[in-house]
């Protein structure tokens, strides 16, 4: 009865999406009718419906639903209850009620507590959200069921991919979709602007909030699911340029371009055609990359298995959603002024060439991820990877780490580099010291890791300097913010440049009782036991690391079989030191009693992944400043009126005064 609860709730929510178009469009002719008056309720039902839908499935995974085909398929009876309930979205069918779900979640809050824009402009902007979510609905309810029932139930589940049983696996995908979507609101906002022709500051101040939730929800899912590779693929890398990996880089590089350009016209009035392209272009990468994860034309642990057909549904929606806001900006590009000007030298003119060099970044992943898949189809199988995207976005990131620490020194609007030119060279005498240092105390360092080591430091430095001379209980929590969000960046960007410039690797065969060194570490093979699992059983390694004199520490990696359904994994072992991390796996072993160990010393890797999260908690505290301001914004606008209500009372009591007198 779960599963006939769940669909029909998901039917009944789309259809609310259909009143939600039909009432919002109405309302852009006749704000009276009484359509209109539904579509916020209707956003706010859907919601609560979607919801409601998305919890039917959880449960039927949870109890292990046989009848039910998504559980058959995609789970197991003797699989632990987190990864029970992970299985629910970690396909394709689920993930998709995720998506709806949020997508409904969001329109829902938007509904309810959103009463900064003119109603119509909401009312537009919740009619193309519904426009949105009807797509996805219709994608669910005629090629994608979530709640198809099986004629007979199944004696048993064939279980979820080993690859995706892992605790970060259960909790990247949500964080991620949460991203997307959170994009997805930002389309629509720029839509309804669009057709009400409402571009302004304070469509800016509405949208924003919810490009920085995207934004931190995209961070915090790009650092996981880095995170995830790196220790369960046992490969001992954090980022293979996967097309899967791009498809969730390139939507965070147009919000970050979208979120600089919306706070530029929140706070100055300018950027009004870029920040509604930005919009535009930020969801269309949420939504290339679901069509390339979906299509069937990837081939990638992260991507679904999923027939064209279905390949095909998405990709027609991308071309109307894409298509059709495109068509409406080039309708309404003359009624959508720039705004007001600013100088060269300006923290506006600093956002700018920003803005143009992370699209440039995002044109060269877009083409490196798709031109594969171009020449495949006139049987031409081209690789393309680090080689191509290290080297070529690198011309355009160290101009934009160089802006970036000059930018929040700028003033707005206009501004002469004479007064910055002091902690511009201090950064400048920095980054260049570092990187000729380096240069004279290393050897074999390429030409990239040694600049992404300059550039770090200078700009981790730089990220404080807009805090000097201020008094730091009273700097906005949106300086701290960016203060740390640049902080972020920099941390992670040493640690990449860290692990690509002095990573040691070697590969080895150990009896038990052998030993070997690297980086330092002692690392001796103590023996290699089978162990079993809910659903596996694993030969498991017992080695014993020591740095010098220091306390010795046993690793466990694991060579993992599992039986539902039936794969062979690798469990990796990690060491985690302040400066760095030592990796181990256990391979298969030789006829001679020996078992193959690959080990890699990875100096400051950790700082990629902290550097994230402290990108993610900068975006966190940029939202509640914001909102913040925003609401002390609209109580002084609110006194302000109460007072000039009182003072023309007054002038009109005196006038009746003066009138009664004469």
């Amino acid at each position: 009865m779960s599963a006939e609860l769940g669909h029909a709730a998901l039917w009944m929510a789309a259809a609310l999406a259909v009143l939600q178009l039909i009432g919002g469009a109405i309302a852009q002719r006749n704000p009276e009718a009484p359509l209109a008056a539904l579509v916020r309720p209707a956003a706010t039902l859907q919601g609560f419906l979607a919801v409601f839908s998305f919890a039917m499935l959880l449960w039927v995974f949870a109890i292990t639903d046989l009848s039910v085909k998504l559980v058959v398929t995609n789970s197991h009876s003797m699989k632990p209850l987190l990864y029970k309930l992970s299985g629910a979205w970690g396909n394709h069918e689920g993930s998709m009620l995720l998506w709806v779900t949020v997508m409904a979640l969001a329109g829902a809050l938007i509904a309810w507590l959103e009463r900064r824009l003119p109603e119509k402009t909401m009312q537009a902007t919740l009619a193309s959200q519904g426009f949105v979510a009807l797509g996805f609905y219709a994608f669910l309810l005629l090629s994608s069921n979530p709640f198809e029932r099986l004629a007979s139930p199944a004696s048993e589940g064939s279980g979820l991919n080993p690859l995706l049983q892992d605790i970060g696996l259960a909790f990247h995908p949500p964080t991620l979709y949460m991203g997307y979507v959170g994009l997805s609101v930002a389309f629509s906002f720029a839509v309804g602007a669009l057709l009400t022709r409402q571009v302004n500051p304070e469509f800016a101040r509405v949208m924003r909030p919810w490009v920085l939730g995207a934004w931190v929800f995209l961070t915090l899912g790009i650092t996981a699911g880095s995170y995830w590779a790196y220790y369960e693929l046992g490969w001992g890398g954090w980022w293979f340029w996967d097309p899967v990996e791009n498809a969730s880089l390139m939507p965070w590089l147009a919000a970050t371009a979208l979120l600089h350009s919306a706070s530029v016209l929140a706070a100055r009035n300018a950027l009004r055609a870029w920040t509604i392209m930005l919009g535009v272009v930020a969801f269309s990468m949420s939504m290339l990359g679901t069509f390339l994860v979906r299509s069937g034309i990837l081939t990638s642990v992260h991507a679904f298995a999923v027939d064209p057909e279905r390949g095909s549904f998405i990709l027609a929606l991308l071309c109307l959603y894409i298509g059709g806001a495109l068509l409406l900006f080039a309708l309404r590009a003359s009624s959508v002024s720039e705004g007001q000007r600013f100088g060269l030298v300006s923290r506006e003119g600093a956002l700018v060439f920003n803005n143009v060099m992370l699209s440039a970044i995002l044109g060269i992943v877009l083409l490196g991820t798709l031109y594969p898949l171009l020449t495949e189809a006139f049987d031409v199988r081209v690789s393309v990877g680090p080689p191509y995207f290290n080297p070529v976005g690198a011309i355009f990131t160290i101009p934009m780490l160089a802006v970036m620490a000059i930018g929040p020194l700028l003033r707005w609007r206009e501004d002469n580099f004479d007064r910055v030119k002091l902690p511009v060279a201090i950064v400048t005498v920095l980054i260049v010291t570092s990187a000729l240092l380096f240069a004279l105390f290393t050897t074999d360092i390429g030409i990239l890791p040694l600049l992404g080591l300059a550039f770090a430091i200078g700009l981790g430095i730089a990220s404080f300097i807009p805090l000097r001379g201020r008094s730091l209980l009273r700097v906005p929590a949106a300086t701290w913010g960016m203060v740390l969000a640049h902080f972020g960046i920099a941390m992670a960007l040493l640690g990449m440049a860290s692990e690509s410039a002095f990573t040691e690797e070697k590969l080895v065969a150990l009896a038990p009782g052998d030993e070997t060194s690297i980086a330092g570490f002692t690392v001796r093979l103590d023996g290699v036991d089978p162990v079993a699992g809910p659903n596996w059983t694993a030969m498991e390694a017992h080695i014993v690391a020591q740095r010098g004199s220091g306390r010795p520490v046993t690793l466990d990696p694991q060579s993992r079989h599992f039986w539902a359904p039936v794969q062979q994994t690798t469990e990796s072992a990690l060491l985690t030191r302040w400066d760095g991390q030592l990796y181990a796996v256990v391979g298969a072993p030789s006829d001679d009693g020996r078992w193959q160990l690959r080990l890699w010393w990875k100096p400051l890797v950790t700082l990629i992944w902290y550097g994230g999260l402290l990108i993610a908690l900068g975006g966190t505290l940029s939202i509640i400043g914001r909102l913040s301001s925003d609401i002390r914004r609209r109580r002084q606008e609110s006194r302000d009126a109460d007072e000039r209500a009182d003072m023309a009372q007054i002038r009109e009591t005196a006038e009746v005064s003066a009138k009664g007198a004469a």
